[in-house]
């Protein structure tokens, strides 16, 4: 594991967090942490499909593991010294297909789907969106290789991402699947309400880059 994506709550949280995954990180010895980001794939898939099945209880508790082992192969990584970017890559994709597979779990699971068309095609809209207005900001960052984000002065952890931190992150869409899963008759107003934070996140995104680039 080696990339990092912050959120406006994640550079607080991650003291915290790597305290408290290190001793399990610790006894989880030499278990590759390529095999837990499969691991954590495989569960957030789960927590799509039991989502789907209408089971939001156990989609829950999928979700929360599947966040716990997101931040587990990272710190292993770190524990055994074997952050990569590939690691980091395989790390982020997984992110990326289980953010989208469950809220389309949710909408397939919802007792009236159809009425769930338009928000979660805002939803996973402004996901694409924001996807690539971080992404294709850290490629030309990336040329500029002198270039340090000032929020990320003392951040000695490897990372191969650059990037200026956004209103919704990491630490924000765990909260939002969580409240989506705990309350899916709502669906539509989180969709929608999530929809337009991360569309303000990716208008953040582009100020920035039209000062900077």
């Amino acid at each position: 594991m080696g990339w990092g994506v912050r959120s406006m709550f994640d550079g607080s949280l991650r003291g915290v967090r790597d305290a408290a995954l290190a001793p399990l990180a610790r006894a989880l010895g030499s278990v590759s942490p390529t095999t837990l980001t499969a691991i954590g794939l495989v569960v957030g898939i789960g927590s799509a499909g039991s989502a789907a099945a209408g089971n939001q209880n156990l989609a829950l508790g999928l979700w929360l593991a599947n966040r716990l082992i997101d931040g587990l192969d990272g710190a292993v990584a770190r524990q055994q010294g074997t952050t990569s970017d590939r690691g980091g890559y395989f790390d982020l994709l997984a992110d990326f297909i289980v953010y989208a597979a469950v809220p389309v779990g949710l909408v397939i699971g919802s007792p009236a789907p159809d009425g769930l068309a338009v928000p979660l095609g805002l939803l996973l809209g402004s996901f694409y969106v924001n996807a690539v207005s971080w992404l294709a900001l850290s490629a030309l960052m990336e040329k500029r290789s002198n270039y340090t984000m000032p929020e990320r002065a003392g951040d000695t952890r490897k990372t191969a991402l650059i990037m200026p931190s956004g209103l919704i992150e990491g630490a924000e869409t765990v909260i939002f699947i969580a409240i989506c899963l705990l309350w899916p008759g709502l669906l539509s107003w989180w969709f929608s309400g999530m929809a337009f934070l991360v569309a303000v996140t990716s208008v953040q995104r582009a100020l920035w880059a039209s000062r900077i680039l």
